[in-house]
This record gives C-alpha cells, sequence and structure tokens, in this order.
C-alpha cells in the first residue's frame, strides 16, 4: 500500500532541484498505485518534474485521464493550458484556460483558489502576448 509520506517526499525532492530522483521516485510509486485518485495525483506532480514540455503534457493528460476528485479540474486544466502553450497550440490552451475558468466557482476561497486563478491570469496574458517560454510563475513551478 502506499504512503503518502512517500509522495511528499519524493514532491520535496523534485522542489529541492533533485529532478531525477524525483521522476524516478514518482514513476515507481505511479507505477506501483492501484486507485486513479492516486494516479491523478502523482501524475500531476510528475509533471512538474519534466524537462521537457511534450513530456509534461503527456503527465498532465493522464492526471486528467485518471481524475475522479473535481477539485482537481482547475489546475489540471490550468496545466494544460500552459503545456499547450509553450507548444505554441494556441487554440488547444485557449480550449484549456476556458475549462479551468468554467472550474472556478468550486474552487476553495483562500491560498490555493489565490494560485489557481493568478496562475490563469498569468497563463491567458503570456498566450495573449504570444509567449512560449516557460513562465516564472508557471504552474508547474
Amino acid at each position: 500500500m502506499m504512503h503518502l509520506e512517500e509522495i511528499t517526499a519524493a514532491v520535496e525532492l523534485g522542489r529541492t532541484g533533485d529532478r531525477e530522483a524525483a521522476r524516478q521516485q514518482l514513476t515507481d510509486l505511479w507505477n506501483a498505485a492501484q486507485d486513479p485518485q492516486t494516479r491523478c495525483a502523482i501524475a500531476h506532480y510528475l509533471a512538474d518534474v519534466q524537462d521537457e514540455t511534450e513530456d509534461e503534457l503527456r503527465w498532465d493528460l493522464q492526471a486528467l485521464e485518471d481524475v475522479e476528485d473535481d477539485g482537481w479540474l482547475p489546475s489540471l486544466h490550468l496545466n494544460l493550458a500552459d503545456d499547450y502553450r509553450r507548444l505554441g497550440q494556441v487554440e488547444l490552451a485557449q480550449e484549456q484556460l476556458a475549462a479551468a475558468r468554467a472550474h472556478l466557482p468550486g474552487l476553495p476561497d483562500g491560498a490555493y483558489g489565490e494560485v489557481i486563478r493568478a496562475g490563469l491570469e498569468h497563463v491567458a496574458e503570456a498566450l495573449a502576448a504570444g509567449s512560449v517560454q516557460r513562465l516564472e510563475t508557471s504552474p508547474s513551478s
């Protein structure tokens, strides 16, 4: 059985700069995960430690495929919008921004909701400016 501590430790490795070790540990945890919600969470974090946008997109799409809790949807669609923006796929990025916005009413007040709302604005601004660069305020950083 998988423990939240193992996932948290792997995510922390990525946040402190050891993206390679984080990728390996999260991939092992994802392969061992049985339930879709755990797989969704791990895929969501795996996307964040990828070096290539295409790989990040693949994991973000996997997370969306496994999602069971609607509370994840604003963040998942935001990350997909940013992936598509960085890949120059404007229409897909716009579709994902619209999907994220559609789920905003379900976001809680507080820090998490504020981060997602701010992220949506940053990605929308970058998309409007035609930027394909990773944002300093990237949803995946």
